[in-house]
């Protein structure tokens, strides 16, 4: 005769749960979602019991299709996941976004768009009950593909789209900051170096007509800021050596300031358009032993902690509170206004990489 197969326990659900406490399910499934409506002794029976009986929780798939909703919101990002945990900025606006997260209770995923991929599988089947757009090119399809969901989206920093909601600064108005100061020590021959301004990495020299078609608005406004304020000053823009990098890393900043020093080795400041770039470009200065500010003033914008720390001559914008922003106007309860803006306010600061050039 054979064994019969050990008689097992059917598993622990929310209706069991409620049967053995002797309580409405209602009551088990505000323990675990809407906590605030039971007692603190209530809710710590119903847990100890649920593990008791091994119970899991509701189904998370089984509320979000009761609820309409997922629970969380996600933040596109033009990079790789790991750039937002590597790259100061992103880190500092990722700060600001999940304290926001944090307060509404509500989740964060991170979906990557690199910007050589036109797979946008992961933008569209995402479960989320909105987007968080960070810094991303107008012709990107992964942002086509995040503004076509059904579902709320904010825009931090670019591309600025006329309907959708945005939170930035002014580029143009806050590096001309940086012009006026290099102008007024007495600069004149001046060499740039800036972020990618398409998704294509085309890393070298950048012609005026590519700075004019740049896909990435930020990178466009600095540069337009400083050509606005080098020509007012009597500074020929087309006389001004810009190289751009794609990746943003100090050895880039150092590669792309070695290579503005060879197309005129008799600059006396050197602007990045980023912290990053400015703090490859000291180094790559350092090693050429050449002194900053003394022989090259150089300058950053972002106002990160490691250059603050450098003392460098940045501009400085709020980007925790960029962060807080986004999530802020993506989280609002009541009805939608479309085309909203928050412009931040930004910090010129002369640190100690900028002097009189050298007579």
């Amino acid at each position: 005769m054979m064994d019969r197969p050990p008689r097992t326990r059917p598993p622990a659900t929310l209706a069991s749960l409620a049967a053995e406490l002797g309580i409405s399910r209602t009551t088990v499934s505000n323990a675990y979602n809407r906590p605030d409506q039971l007692s603190p002794q209530l809710r710590s029976r119903v847990m100890e019991a649920a593990r008791l009986m091994g119970y899991p929780g509701p189904d998370p798939v089984a509320r979000s299709l009761r609820t309409r909703k997922a629970g969380a919101i996600g933040l596109l990002l033009t990079e790789q996941v790991s750039y937002a945990f590597r790259d100061p900025g992103a880190v500092a606006f990722l700060e600001g976004l999940t304290l926001e997260c944090d307060l509404a209770r509500v989740g964060l995923l991170l979906v990557p768009a690199r910007p050589d991929s036109e797979d946008v599988l992961a933008v569209s089947s995402a479960a989320v009950d909105g987007f968080v757009v960070y810094s991303m090119p107008d012709d990107d399809p992964h942002l086509a593909a995040a503004l076509a969901r059904p579902v709320p989206a904010v825009i931090c920093d670019q591309p600025s789209i006329p309907g959708a909601d945005l939170v930035g600064i002014d580029d143009a108005a806050a590096i001309r900051g940086v012009a006026d100061h290099l102008l007024g020590l007495g600069h004149r021959r001046i060499g740039v170096i800036c972020m990618r301004l398409g998704r294509a990495n085309l890393d070298g020299p950048v012609s005026i007509e590519r700075q004019n078609a740049a896909h990435y608005h930020v990178q466009r406004n600095r540069l337009m800021g400083l050509r606005e304020a080098f020509t007012a000053a009597g500074v020929a823009w087309d006389r001004v050596p810009v190289v751009e990098r794609f990746e943003h890393s100090v050895d880039a900043g150092a590669s792309a300031a070695a290579e503005v020093l060879a197309l005129d080795p008799g600059i006396t400041a050197l602007v990045a358009t980023t912290d990053v770039f400015a703090l490859g470009a000291i180094n790559e200065l350092t090693r050429r032993r050449q002194r900053v500010p003394e022989d090259v003033s150089v300058t950053g914008f972002d106002g990160i902690r490691p250059a603050i720390d450098a003392q460098l001559t940045t501009v400085v914008q709020p980007v925790v509170e960029k962060g807080r922003q986004a999530g802020r106007l993506l989280l609002s309860p009541g009805r939608r206004t479309a085309g909203r803006r928050v412009m931040l306010e930004t910090t010129f600061l002369a640190g100690k990489t900028t002097a009189h050039p050298k007579v």
